[in-house]
């Protein structure tokens, strides 16, 4: 049977817990008329979506037939993504994926929490006592940015260049059609991106440090072209802030909408291990990524053919009763939580772990230090399209 679900709708994302139980309620997986393509809804046929080599993850071919169709510059950019293991199968998404996996240790990402916990606390001393705030900018997209700057070896100066790049990057990134974006800005971001890595890489290479690119460097970054180190180190700065800023503003909104919960985090300690993966399951950036059928099969009941586009649907997944007591609850001691917001399989993501640190970290100290830290605008809808979810700013009253 086909439908007109839409992920991007508005009701989708003020009300995410319906829509799971209306459509998990008529199958896991599902046509859309809508987004031409199939809809994976349940928690058990998304993970397995993960697994599966019959769906491809690979975004390059699309982005190069773009290319094609857009001036030079254009591909600039794509042999930037290329370097990109979200974006790529096996045997290259192996490839780019090893020297990261061999640098982003647990203890590298335990030896980054002492800058991480300095730095939440001189966000809070330059924060106002009282009154409005904007917290996006002056914290949620601060502190990440310097703590993924540290963690790369890079001047925390640097940030707001970063910043910069990345939103223009994130055009691309997050499009669901990029050919419709003008590529001046994105090509120069792209372009900034690989003079300054590629200069900081041939640094690290004769001076190396204990910094993730001189590990990725001495870790089998040999394995890589020039250009496919530089789209690692893109990709790790990009997905080192852009993720958490989101997950901090969209926490303060749910915190504040569970009271309770806020009071439990920064009374419980038990919590902490916890807390932060039931934020992501309950108010997670993405809502959706995107698969080719790569080879015919059936999933869900449903046949998928060649070519055709797959969404797998990580809101309506990490909302599933089938795994989740009570998914409408908001429960930051949850456990076990077998949430897909990092992803799974062979695109589990790296940072998870870092993620996790800087998140709980932050949030407790902000409600210790104001406890009745709310969203001036309580009431501003969620926003987003079928791949994510969030709100564009987020000012507090301190």
């Amino acid at each position: 049977m086909t439908t007109l679900l839409d992920l991007a709708a508005s009701s989708v994302n003020q009300d995410p817990d319906a829509f799971a139980a209306e459509v998990l309620a008529n199958g896991p997986v599902q046509w859309s008329d809508t987004h031409r393509a199939w809809l994976v809804f349940s928690h058990a046929e998304v993970a397995d979506c993960f697994r599966d080599q019959r769906l491809s993850a690979d975004r390059i071919e699309p982005f190069e037939r773009v290319a094609a169709e857009q001036p030079e510059a254009f591909g600039r950019i794509v042999e930037l993504l290329a370097g990109w293991m979200i974006f790529r199968d096996p045997p290259a998404h192996t490839r780019l994926r090893d020297p990261v996996r061999r640098a982003v240790t647990p203890r590298v990402v335990e030896g980054v929490r002492p800058a991480a916990e300095r730095i939440v606390e001189d966000l809070l001393s330059a924060m106002p006592s009282s009154g409005e705030f904007d917290f996006k900018a002056g914290f949620a997209e601060v502190l990440p940015a310097l703590v993924i700057a540290d963690l790369l070896g890079v001047p925390g100066s640097e940030r707001h260049h970063f910043k910069q790049w990345s939103d223009d990057l994130g055009e691309i990134v997050f499009s669901v059609r990029p050919g419709a974006i003008p590529a001046d800005r994105v090509r120069q971001a792209a372009d900034d991106f690989t003079v300054f890595f590629s200069d900081l890489i041939e640094h690290r290479r004769r001076h190396p440090g204990d910094d993730l690119i001189s590990l990725m460097v001495q870790g089998g970054g040999d394995q890589l072209s020039p250009m496919e180190l530089v789209g690692a180190c893109t990709l790790l700065l990009f997905a080192g802030h852009e993720t958490t800023t989101n997950m901090l503003v969209s926490s303060i909104r749910l915190l504040h909408e569970h009271p309770d919960q806020r009071e439990r985090l920064v009374a419980d300690p038990a919590v902490l291990p916890f807390a932060a993966d039931e934020l992501l399951r309950v108010g997670g950036p993405a809502k959706s990524m995107v698969r080719r059928v790569a080879e015919p099969h059936v999933r869900g009941g449903q046949q998928l053919e060649r070519n055709q586009k797959v969404y797998l649907v990580i809101l309506t997944a990490n909302r599933d009763p089938k795994v989740f007591e009570h998914p409408e609850v908001l429960d930051l001691g949850r456990d076990p939580n077998t949430h897909l917001g990092f992803g799974w399989g062979l695109h589990h993501c790296l940072g998870a772990p870092l993620a996790r640190m800087e998140l709980t970290a932050a949030l407790r100290r902000l409600y210790q230090e104001y406890p009745n830290l709310r969203p001036a605008e309580p009431d501003r809808p969620w926003s987003g399209n079928e791949l994510g979810r969030g709100f564009g700013r987020m000012n507090v009253l301190l």
